[in-house]
């Protein structure tokens, strides 16, 4: 009777510790799936954990974000061709913020010119049809515009601090700086963003019949992610930051120092209002997009449980709305191209404006002198 009870707790025992470990096995299968925004990987795909499920199948996926993206593209489109128009065909005296304006808004326009595919994949249920390569691109394209601007933002404010305190320093020799530092800008962003087309941007999940673009990481390559995009979020966003801060501090510490001639006051305060302008619309589109981004691989790299991939994609889709909201800054800050932009509107050409510049003068001085005989009728404006 001794022996028969000491079988029976023994197996007793043996049922508890296997329940035990079960329990366990499950659980930690369930944290494997629910580590960053991925899943369990299978030949034919990835399993994805529910919280992704839900995301991929969610209203802001499916309708917000591609409306967003439609207002991106409408807007964008045509104000950015437009700024280009006029940095380049307009614009007669180049200076180095014009310079690096035309490449902020050439880039924008590379940008929104891609949208259309966005907008489909996410209608489609975030469902891509249109192959690896071209998601490959898509995805270069979005994170290149991204580096892009927030690059050439970062030069703009540079510049605007070298203008200020040297103001008397050579037009000409800073044109060729300004082109110079666009030229290595585009080739150091080409060279960051080739090891997006080395690694799978297309991923079957199986569990919702789908083919997702950047959305869904292979467990293999996490690391490989991972790393990517840590290094980019630091030398892409962390340090120009810096730069852009520091710039900003010691402009407004040297325009602090000059305030006490009052007509070298107001230029110069106008002088900051863009860099004012451009540090805040940084700081809106961008910060919060990439604090997620570094959040989010860092989760994905230490296998932490990440539910906050939906605000990622979120803040994403705020960073691409800088792509039209560059053309509003220009032309609201810059009263040059602001006039070129009225000018190009009502389809007057350089010669029609340089005229009726010169007859409005001489309009204006005769009525001093009260000799003047109106030649209004040489002065129409030209035809489109």
């Amino acid at each position: 009777m001794s022996f028969k009870t000491h079988c029976l707790k023994l197996m007793f025992l043996l049922a508890c510790a296997e329940h035990c470990l079960s329990q366990e096995t499950e659980q930690s299968n369930a944290d494997v799936e629910n580590r960053g925004f991925t899943g369990t990987e299978s030949p034919e795909g990835v399993w994805v954990s529910q919280t992704a499920h839900m995301v991929l199948d969610s209203r802001l996926t499916t309708v917000f974000l591609p409306i967003v993206y439609i207002v991106v593209f409408a807007v964008g489109l045509p104000t950015n061709a437009m700024a280009i128009w006029v940095f380049l065909f307009r614009t007669k005296k180049k200076h180095p913020a014009a310079i690096y304006m035309a490449n902020l808004a050439l880039s924008d326009l590379l940008f929104v010119i891609w949208t259309p595919l966005k907008i489909a994949y996410h209608f489609n249920g975030n469902d891509w049809i249109y192959g690896e390569g071209l998601c490959k691109v898509l995805v270069g394209f979005f994170y290149g515009n991204m580096y892009c601007s927030i690059l050439f933002i970062t030069c703009i404010s540079v510049q605007r601090y070298c203008a200020i305190v040297k103001p008397l320093s050579q037009n000409r020799r800073n044109n060729e700086v300004a082109i110079g530092v666009s030229v290595a800008v585009w080739v150091g962003v080409w060279l960051m963003t080739t090891p997006l087309y080395l690694y799978d941007q297309t991923v079957t999940v199986t569990n919702l019949n789908i083919i997702t673009c950047h959305d869904v990481t292979r467990p293999s390559q996490n690391s490989l992610a991972a790393g990517y995009f840590l290094t980019m979020g630091i030398l892409g966003f962390v340090v120009p930051t810096v730069v852009c801060v520091v710039a900003y501090i010691l402009m407004l510490k040297s325009l602090k120092n000059s305030m006490t001639d009052a007509s070298i006051t107001k230029n110069r305060r106008k002088a900051v209002v863009l860099i004012i302008t451009v540090l805040v619309m940084f700081l809106v589109c961008f910060t919060p997009s990439n604090i997620m981004l570094l959040v989010h691989y860092s989760l994905l790299l230490a296998g932490g449980v990440n539910n906050g991939y939906g605000f990622y994609i979120s803040t994403l889709c705020l960073a691409a709305l800088n792509s039209c909201v560059d053309p509003f800054i220009y032309y609201f800050i810059s009263e040059e191209f602001r006039q070129h932009v009225k000018n190009t509107l009502r389809c007057r050409s350089e010669r029609t404006v340089e005229r009726m510049r010169v007859s409005f003068n001489a309009l204006k001085y005769s009525k001093k002198s009260s000799t003047y005989t109106s030649d209004s009728g040489k002065t129409q404006s030209s035809s489109c």
